[in-house]
């Protein structure tokens, strides 16, 4: 197999560099590379400017409005804007609804739905865990009794990010408690402006609400926003995650993780000599390098495999463990380059326009707000342990 670029793939890095030094806000990039809090406008504003390039939906066919970009291209993109400090395409309606509706919805939701996606009409969050239901998903508790032309929810979802800025929620709700748990699950469209929805934000470790608690009371949502059939949601929800975790592995996000590990590493410290001098810190420096180039060529030949047509299985897995121990551990080294500066931590400081001065130099408090942060890349869009059984099945046919 051959893993190196073509001639075309370089001219559309190339491209993809031309249209980030033009286009990509020196404000947003600096946000970013500060470790900087984005709000809701900067996301939407990064969001406008890819739609008006058509680069949004990047994963999206051009029938339904995408670039129609193969993997190997997406690949590229996503290395150059992590590169550049470009802010993350925030996923829930682009990477995660839109397939779906693209597989499993009708033509009256397409319609209705794709458009307002790429637009930033409607802003989307996730409702798949809930308290007692998180890596074991099939035992979702929240409900959804068919009445005539409604269905009426009632239930809690938990760590839904972002939902305090969304209009509207895909939901995994239980419609049946008939036979396996998996088969009575269904996928439901749900407007947040709906009478009964109440959302509740979660201060995390690093000091944002990033995450929400979502109620549900007697909540009324038209049977037209079921997605798919009645019961097929175990289905849908599957396909879903599985373009969750290869994302996930983020091998962009490490890379620039390295380079700024690199950055920091080689400060000269008070007189003294660099960290990156210190034999011990540069093995464990140089062995999670050699960790993340072969992820990278994991990454590769697994993006390759599927602009060839093949659908990836147990290998998303393998990458959604890989590559959230490998950002997590150049987190914990970055934090340990940072020293005593990595200990306080002033969250009103990351605000943008905040008055707030950090504890010491500019690059430590973003070390530490990161390290807290990724603890959770393990654990979402299903546990590392629970990725690991799903290899074991895969492999061993069990």
């Amino acid at each position: 197999m051959n893993l190196s670029y073509t001639q075309e793939q370089e001219k559309f890095r190339d491209e993809v560099r031309g249209f980030l030094d033009e286009k990509l806000p020196r404000r947003l990039s600096d946000k970013v590379a500060r470790g900087k809090r984005l709000t809701k406008q900067d996301y939407e504003e990064w969001h406008a400017i890819l739609n008006a390039r058509g680069w949004l939906g990047v994963t999206w066919p051009r029938e339904f409005g995408g670039p129609g970009w193969d993997a190997i291209e997406r690949h590229i993109f996503e290395e150059e804007t992590t590169r550049a400090h470009a802010p993350r395409i925030v996923p829930f309606g682009v990477n995660m609804l839109g397939p779906v509706l693209m597989s499993f919805g009708t033509k009256a939701q397409q319609d209705h739905y794709l458009p307002r996606i790429l637009d930033g009409t409607d802003w989307w969050c996730q409702g798949y865990s809930e308290p007692g239901a998180g890596s074991d998903l099939a035992s979702l508790r929240t409900s959804a009794e068919r009445r005539g032309d409604s269905y009426i929810v009632n239930g809690q979802k938990t760590w839904t990010t972002l939902g305090q800025y969304a209009d509207k929620i895909f939901c995994l709700v239980r419609t049946s408690t008939e036979g396996k748990r998996q088969e009575g699950i269904s996928f439901l469209l749900i407007d947040m402006d709906t009478p009964g929805v109440t959302v509740r934000p979660i201060v995390l470790i690093d000091g944002e609400a990033e995450v929400n608690e979502v109620w549900f009371d007697n909540v009324e949502v038209p049977a037209e926003n079921l997605v798919g059939e009645e019961n097929q949601g175990w289905t849908i929800a599957k396909y879903l995650l599985t373009h969750e975790r290869t994302n996930i592995a983020g091998v962009g996000f490490a890379r620039a993780g390295m380079e700024n590990l690199r950055r920091i590493a080689r400060l000269e410290r008070d007189g003294d000599r660099a960290l990156i001098d210190n034999p011990l810190f540069a093995a464990k420096m140089a062995q999670v390098e050699i960790d993340l180039m072969a992820m990278a060529t994991t990454n590769l030949r697994t993006v390759s495999a599927a602009a060839a047509g093949q659908a990836p299985g147990a290998e998303s897995s393998m990458l959604k463990i890989k590559g959230t121990v490998i950002r997590q551990e150049i987190n914990a080294l970055t934090r340990q380059a940072v020293g005593p500066y990595a200990m306080p931590f002033v969250s009103e400081a990351l605000d943008e326009g905040s008055n707030v001065e950090p504890v010491g130099p500019d690059y430590a408090m973003p070390a530490t707000q990161a390290y807290f942060n990724n603890r959770k890349l393990s654990i979402y869009g299903g546990s590392n342990e629970i990725q690991r059984q799903i290899i074991t099945k895969s492999i061993l046919e069990l």
